[in-house]
């Protein structure tokens, strides 16, 4: 064989070998072509049987809403459903005994009505919204003037949520609700925003008034889901603010407003120290007006601790003074003292609105410190009289 055929070869055995490696990477290429579109075709089927499922789910007949009068001895079930009528129905096989019991909210199917589902107890959105998300930023270093009622509070509300056993020890029932009394202004709600910061509990915040309905029963079922939402979020506190908007004194008026809400209060009554047991939950009521409230909020055993939160003392206004100011930039004139002494008879939230004015007053005149003069200035706003009405008698308007 000569040198011409052995390079011929040498040459066709080099484009074969190319050839080769050509041919695998094709084959690698298609293999993972194949591999991606197998995955694919898997992802599609299953959307397919989603959307399948889903097209059944929306084709299926609405079911019925009831709630169980009864329960039988051989199993079956007393319901009422939202039509009206009472029906005795079977439940599924997948429904547990347990589940069904008077008063829990069912599921029925719409043709043979029987029981296919147990569903969540219906609560008022209204209600979810009383909750606090946020927990409150206040703590006692916040409250001035106020060692006295922070001392009652935390005994009577923290101390039975931090040290539960202590009392259990002692043999005694801690205080189950505390009523905070006075001025508008002086620290109530203050108060109770520092228990729960302290705590870590839920929140529940509602003012009296929002429990006034315009239909019968309606302000009653809010308390009840109130408290109840308390139990499920427990441990809890439920803050009323404005006590007095639905637990005023009793009268014998003929008015259906009236009426209403002393049912909304009977209601009220029985949560506080009803037969049922509250658990975790402490409630801390609030009022600017606690001579009309009726006798029977005001007894032991529904608000155990009655506190009155005072106008601020001389020493107790320099505090409030120290806490809203020591964010702000003072001038070295600035005299907590004198200051203390000319606001005798300001709420704690008059001194804030003071030191509000005062830096309102910096602004104004584009300085970077607060000075007393802007204090002075402030203090003669926000404390001053009420300018009276003039008389226009025999005033003519043209």
């Amino acid at each position: 064989m000569g040198d011409t055929e052995i390079q011929y070869l040498l040459e066709k055995l080099k484009k074969l070998e190319e050839d080769y490696y050509k041919l695998r990477e094709l084959y690698r290429r298609l293999e993972d072509e194949k591999r991606f579109i197998e995955s694919e075709r898997i992802r599609y089927e299953r959307e397919v049987r989603r959307l399948r499922s889903e097209i059944e789910r929306l084709r299926s007949p609405p079911l019925l809403v009831g709630v169980i009068s009864d329960v039988l001895e051989d199993g079956r079930v007393v319901v009422k459903s939202s039509t009206g009528p009472k029906f005795v129905v079977n439940a599924s096989q997948y429904v547990s005994d347990d589940e069904l019991k008077p008063g829990t909210r069912v599921a029925l199917n719409q043709q043979t009505l029987a029981i296919v589902n147990v569903l969540p107890t219906s609560k008022d959105p209204m209600v979810y919204g009383f909750e606090v998300e946020d927990r409150p930023e206040v703590s006692y270093e916040d409250i001035g003037g106020l060692d006295a009622q922070i001392e009652e509070i935390r005994e009577a509300v923290e101390l039975p949520m931090l040290k539960p056993e202590l009392f259990a020890e002692i043999g005694i029932e801690p205080p189950k609700g505390v009523l905070l009394y006075g001025s508008p202004g002086t620290g109530k709600t203050l108060l109770a925003k520092a228990v729960a910061n302290q705590t870590k509990a839920t929140f529940i915040r509602v003012v009296g008034s929002e429990f006034v309905q315009k239909y019968i029963g309606e302000g009653a079922r809010l308390v009840r889901e109130v408290f109840q939402l308390a139990k499920e979020k427990a441990p809890s506190i439920i803050f009323i603010d404005e006590l007095d908007a639905i637990a005023a004194r009793r009268t014998n008026s003929d008015t259906s407003g009236d009426r209403e809400v002393q049912r909304t209060m009977m209601q009220l009554l029985a949560e506080l120290d009803g037969f049922d047991p509250r658990g975790d939950v402490k409630v801390i009521g609030a009022t600017n007006r606690i001579d009309i409230l009726d006798p029977a909020i005001l007894r032991p055993g529904r608000f155990d601790r009655i506190i009155e939160v005072p106008m601020p003392t001389f020493e107790g206004r320099i505090q409030i003074f120290k806490i809203h100011t020591r964010k702000m930039k003072l001038a070295d004139d600035v005299d907590f003292k004198e200051l203390a002494r000319v606001t005798e008879g300001a709420s704690g939230a008059d001194i804030k609105a003071i030191c509000t004015e005062a830096g309102m007053f910096a602004i104004r005149e584009e300085r970077a410190k607060v000075t007393m003069l802007d204090f002075t200035k402030a203090i003669d706003k926000v404390l001053k009289k009420t300018t009276p009405i003039p008389d226009l008698k025999g005033v003519m308007f043209v």
